[in-house]
């Protein structure tokens, strides 16, 4: 047997290189071990590592300038739906603006005028009420207007007592009336020369009467307007004369008007001292008495006991109340009405802006869809539709202060009052307007961060 060098038989070297037999178990030689390689899982989920807090939260590439320009965008595009929207928060801000202010203004020219006549009256009655005949006796004297006028504080001081005239007719000489009537029924009233002063009476024509015709008991008479009207009587320089039943009086005035009594503007007014003796008055029925700003407390504690010192419990003074409560009163009143009115506005805008906001979601799933691929988180989306919601009701609320205001001026211009409001109003209405977008655009906000990227995209293919 020839052997190749290194003692290698030639089969086996002409073997080398073919096919082995299945049958063949030659014996392998020793290889090196080869490094495993990662391969792809049927489930990732399980074979690889849970990310970590990084890999689970990406970082968004939205900045908060973004979403303004997004909010800015959304509002802008269609400015006429915008404007109807906040229309209703605009009416309701307006209303409640207009409201406070104009209950304020209304009530401090109420209490102008209460400090200017009523705080300035006080009146003095029997205990036992209104007379119901000319004959009742009363505390009250007939030398009152003397006793009260001595008070420091008083200003001027009348009685006043109907006359009771037993149904007599009264007319005038001469009477030119085209229809016939020559006789009247008008109320008769017996005052002391200082009622037109403390009345506060305006003369139209003529004079009043004075202390001397009323201590001599002279047949004059001062007509009211309505009084004057029906007797057919407007002037004073041909002396004209009425007749009371049978009694004749000069007529030496005409009233124009009175802030006080008015029930003077339909009488005839007559002296005191005279209704004593043509009618047989024997008591005073009122005293009314005209006094200083701040002397009305003190006057009606001192009338009773000047007029009657020996009982000042028979007599009844009736006082204004305090300027502060009628001002409280006045504006709990009107802002009771006015304000449940603002406050159905405003529910009306509230809704107006969710419904709206609400819509625009339903419409904007498309893109709300597209930014959350993109990166946008459930509070970037969140944030963007409650701030369009705020910013729609805080500019809701900055037109309806501004609407507000005009209108307390308007009105208070026409009716020349001082327009009054309160320093923290203008400031604290748009953020009702704002607080309002705020609760109406929650839901709608809540609804596009709940949306899914994924069923975004199919809803708006």
């Amino acid at each position: 047997m020839t052997l190749l060098p290194g003692g290698v038989d030639p089969e086996d070297f002409e073997s080398l290189g073919q096919p082995q037999a299945p049958n063949q178990d030659p014996t392998p030689a020793p290889t090196e071990p080869i490094p495993q390689q990662k391969t792809a899982s049927a489930n990732p989920g399980l074979d690889t590592p849970p990310p970590t807090d990084e890999e689970q939260v990406p970082q968004s590439r939205f900045a908060w300038r973004d979403l303004l320009g997004e909010m800015l965008l959304a509002l802008t595009a269609r400015p006429a739906r915008t404007l109807l929207t906040a229309l209703g928060t605009i009416l309701g801000v307006a209303a409640l603006v207009a409201t406070l202010g104009l209950a304020k203004t209304a009530g401090n020219q109420i209490v102008s005028r209460f400090d200017e006549l009523e705080a300035t009256q006080v009146s003095v009655e029997p205990q036992q009420g209104a007379f119901e005949s000319n004959r009742q006796t009363s505390a009250i004297p007939w030398d009152a207007e003397d006793r009260l006028t001595r008070l420091n504080g008083v200003t001027a001081a009348g009685t006043i007592t109907p006359v009771e005239t037993n149904n007599q007719l009264t007319r005038s000489v001469p009477v030119n009336d085209p229809l016939g009537q020559t006789e009247f029924q008008i109320p008769v009233v017996a005052t002391s020369p200082g009622l037109f002063q403390a009345a506060r009476a305006q003369l139209f024509t003529g004079r009043f009467f004075d202390e001397g015709h009323n201590e001599r008991g002279d047949q004059v008479a001062v007509l009211g307007p309505g009084a004057a009207r029906r007797l057919n009587i407007s002037r004073v320089d041909n002396s004209p004369a009425i007749f009371i039943g049978d009694e004749s009086f000069a007529v030496v005035g005409i009233i124009a008007d009175t802030a006080r009594k008015p029930e003077l503007l339909n009488a005839i007014i007559v002296p005191d001292g005279l209704a004593k003796d043509r009618f047989q008055l024997e008591a005073v029925s009122e005293v009314l008495i005209d006094v200083e700003v701040g002397a009305a407390e003190l006057i009606g504690i001192q009338a009773p006991v000047a007029l009657a010192p020996n009982s000042p419990e028979e007599l009844r003074a009736a006082i204004p109340p305090s300027p502060t409560r009628v001002r409280s009163d006045v504006q709990s009143d009107v802002n009771a009405l006015f304000l449940i009115l603002g406050g159905v506005s405003l529910l009306v805008g509230a809704i107006g802006i969710a419904n709206v906001t609400l819509v625009s979601v339903l419409e904007r799933t498309g893109e709300i869809g597209l930014r959350r691929a993109m990166g946008a988180t459930r509070r970037h989306v969140a944030v963007q539709f409650l701030g369009e919601s705020v910013a729609l009701g805080g500019l809701a609320g900055l037109l309806g202060t501004s609407l507000g205001i005009l209108t307390v001026v308007v009105v208070s211009a026409t009716r020349e009052w001082s327009p009054i409001l309160d320093s923290w109003l203008p400031f604290a209405a748009p953020a009702v307007g704002a607080a309002t977008g705020l609760l109406a655009g929650t839901y709608p906000a809540w609804k596009a961060a709940s949306t899914e990227p994924i069923a975004a995209l199919r809803g708006s293919a």
